[in-house]
């Protein structure tokens, strides 16, 4: 007997030690982060449904980064939270990084305590999600793309693993000034007006950070962010890889972080030479031609190595359903002057309307300043954190089948949502990224044309036609399920806790009005059923696009205008009311401990029907006398300054044979005591990955070009180009790999 009491004894102790742990706010924490960049050729961009709008080289790279919280490192609760710079989340992701991850872990890591939310970028490769609306423009499934953002996810959550150790955590919140403003005024109008006049704006500003904090060497290692703004300062135009507003605040947060804390002692010495020295130098720097390496060589010259060290910021997706960071206002293409109020369109033409960033015409300047505005805050609210989170983690999810939720309103009145249905409002597109011509946002009503277009592919049944009501049934994607299901009918809501702050995981995108409604209905339950563990004082935060996608969810009320965001939910005038009823359910069994809670229906996995008719490269060969990593175009001579466009241009192959994870295809180099060293890459801002595909009699082939704006902190001195790549010569042939460098120029 004495063994058991011993053995009692031990965990009585544990479990006072892990309250006592919890209570006075130190946490186990862990942050991990991993290249998920996808393929730079050929694959159609998820966001804007724009069939010409498929990548061809890469601004900056995309990450998945995590964060870890736990109890304890043994048994105590714990939950992970993945950011990725993708359009949105996606369940067949999901069910395949669980697999992984129960393979290395067990049951430590499961669907309900771990979370995966996009950042909604619109300059993302597409294909990797498993129902036919989302993947008809990437003509498929496009594994590459899939696999890249699985591996990142797991290998972000192993090294956040890797990295857990003892850690306070912080939070503070602030306003965002003018980065984004709402893209659908009219409907937002449709609100009550004693509702509205609560809020001082149409679009919610807060930005809620927590900061990480190691405990043994009082180190930041970290902060995640919160805020609403739409990943669309990148238009549908564009063709470089980018994680849009969002990404490039994590990339400026992160190189602050580093900056600000330098060890001056280990920096080189970047003292200039006279400028007609450094001429001299560069002149004699010939281009080197293209030349083997391994497979590994581009990873030696990232800038920045990703080893669990360095300092993580995330910027996440939260209720961003109408919020645009195009914030000067949509304007008519051809008068200049502002578009239609109620529809959004110029003389009934949906096409002629299009937003402006802050930057315009130039939007990678609007992606520069949206990110710089989100960046700032961010850093203010990071230095000025104060408020330490204490108390427990803990975590709730269910699935639910939203095609027939009953939803009980005010007066006892049973309302049903509806199988999944796109309305005429959706394919007008919004001031974002217009849509088909002959639609316009707000239209209940489609001409016999599109009728019989619609017909031919699924008439509604009479059902459906009457629950989706005052939406008119353009798309019946709930009711189609061949080759296989075009839209979820099986949706996860899930809860985190951590401490006094609340994570709402929802699998779509909530306009301003229904976020703020889901978060002041999960905060009254959680404060009337808590006893005393939440007031006021609690947080709650939604991470809009979270482990599946459902499109939009509008308000009851916004719902009768049928703008893009209402033609966009799914399940009908209810879906709001639904999500609120179920998520009440789950904080109250999480405010009253309740673990019983049924998980509901699996998700399908789709993989095994999955269509793909995106090939691959069939193999690459440059014209006779030349070899890949030659140059094509070199640097212009002479001597550059700071805010001058630099390019040169390189024999290269299809950059899909291998996507150089943690690795880079673009690298400036700056000459230093003899050497090369690496000073930017393509996970920077200022250098651009260009990729230009030819096919003609002499080989199948492309052309790289490397496009440098030259930064304000670029030291003077001596620099020259590199590019990386691989190819194949047959597509079953073993892939080889090569490098080549310009001619040397200066910058003064």
């Amino acid at each position: 007997m004495y063994w058991r009491w011993e053995l009692g004894l031990t965990y009585l102790c544990s479990v006072i030690g892990s309250l006592i742990f919890v209570a006075n706010g130190e946490y186990l924490i862990g942050l991990g982060s991993f290249d998920m960049t996808g393929p730079a050729a050929d694959v159609n961009m998820m966001g804007y449904a724009n069939f010409q709008q498929v990548t061809a080289g890469i601004h900056f790279r995309l990450r998945a980064r995590t964060f870890i919280v736990a109890e304890s490192e043994e048994d105590g609760a714990r939950f992970a939270f993945v950011n990725l710079d993708a359009g949105m989340a996606s369940q067949l992701v999901t069910i395949k990084l669980l697999e992984r991850l129960k393979s290395r872990y067990g049951d430590l890591y499961k669907e309900d305590n771990v979370a995966i939310s996009g950042t909604h970028t619109h300059a993302g490769p597409g294909g990797y999600l498993q129902y036919v609306t989302y993947s008809v423009t990437s003509l498929g499934f496009v594994p590459q793309s899939f696999e890249a953002l699985v591996t990142a996810i797991e290998l972000s959550i192993v090294q956040a693993h890797d990295n857990l150790k003892p850690g306070s955590i912080f939070i503070n919140t602030g306003d965002v000034e003018n980065a984004g403003i709402n893209r659908s005024p009219s409907a937002y109008l449709f609100n009550p007006s004693e509702e509205r006049a609560r809020y001082p704006r149409d679009v919610d500003t807060l930005m809620t950070l927590l900061k990480f904090v190691d405990k043994p060497s009082g180190k930041s290692v970290g902060a995640f962010n919160w805020h609403a703004t739409h990943g669309t300062s990148m238009s549908r135009d564009n063709k470089l890889i980018s994680g849009d507003n969002k990404g490039a605040a994590a990339r400026f947060f992160e190189d602050w972080f580093v900056g600000s804390n330098a060890n001056a002692s280990t920096t080189i010495d970047r003292r200039p030479n006279s400028l007609s020295k450094m001429l001299k130098k560069a002149s004699i720097i010939k281009a080197t031609g293209g030349q083997e390496c391994t497979k590994n060589a581009s990873q030696s010259s990232k800038v920045r190595k990703y080893n669990g060290s360095r300092f993580i910021g995330a910027f996440c997706q939260s209720n961003v359903g109408d919020v645009s960071p195009n914030v000067l206002g949509a304007f008519c293409l051809d008068s200049g002057k502002p578009c239609d109020f109620n529809h959004s369109s110029c003389h009934g033409n949906d096409q002629l309307c299009v937003g402006r960033g802050p930057g315009y015409p130039d939007e990678i300047l609007s992606t520069k300043i949206i990110g710089e505005r989100q960046f700032q805050k961010a850093v203010d609210l990071f230095t000025s954190a104060k408020e330490e989170i204490t108390g427990k983690i803990d975590y709730r999810l269910v699935y639910l089948n939203f095609t027939n939720i009953e939803v009980v309103l005010e007066g006892n009145q049973v309302v049903k949502t509806c199988p999944a249905a796109l309305g005429p409002g959706f394919a007008a597109g919004t001031t974002d990224g217009p849509g088909v011509f002959g639609f316009q946002q707000g239209d209940t009503e489609i001409n016999e044309f599109w009728k019989t277009v619609r017909d031919a592919i699924k008439e509604p049944s009479q059902y459906q036609v009457d629950c989706q009501k005052p939406k008119t049934v353009l798309l019946d994607t709930g009711e189609m399920d061949w080759p296989y299901p075009w839209a979820p009918s099986i949706l996860p809501i899930q809860i985190l806790r951590l401490g006094k702050l609340i994570i709402l995981s929802v699998p779509g995108e909530f306009t301003t009005m229904a976020g703020r409604r889901l978060r002041e209905a999960v905060k009254e339950t959680l404060t009337s059923n808590g006893n005393g563990e939440f007031d006021n004082d609690t947080h709650v935060v939604i991470a809009g696009l979270s482990n599946t996608y459902s499109q939009y969810i509008a308000t009851f009320e916004e719902y009768k205008q049928q703008r893009y965001e209402a033609a966009s939910t799914l399940y009908g005038p209810h879906t709001l009311s639904a999500y609120i009823q179920e998520f009440k359910k789950l904080a109250q069994a999480l405010a009253r401990g309740n673990r019983t809670v049924a998980k509901g229906p699996s998700p399908p996995d789709l993989s095994s029907v999955q269509l793909t008719f995106l090939q691959d490269p069939s193999g690459d060969s440059p014209p006779p006398g030349v070899k890949f990593g030659d140059i094509k175009q070199d640097v212009k001579t002479g001597s550059f300054k700071k805010g001058d466009r630099i390019n040169a241009t390189f024999w290269s192959a299809n950059p899909r044979y291998d996507l150089l994870t943690e690795g880079t295809f673009a690298v400036v180099e700056m000459l230093q005591g003899g050497k090369w060293v690496p000073e930017y890459d393509d996970d920077d801002f200022c250098l651009y990955f260009q990729w230009d595909p030819k096919l003609d009699f002499s080989g199948n082939f492309g052309f790289a070009t490397m496009e440098w704006e030259v930064p304000e902190e670029a030291s003077p001195g001596v620099y020259r180009f590199r590019h990386y790549g691989s190819f194949k010569k047959t597509k079953d042939s073993p892939i080889k790999y090569f490098t080549g460098a310009s001619s040397g120029f200066t910058i003064s």
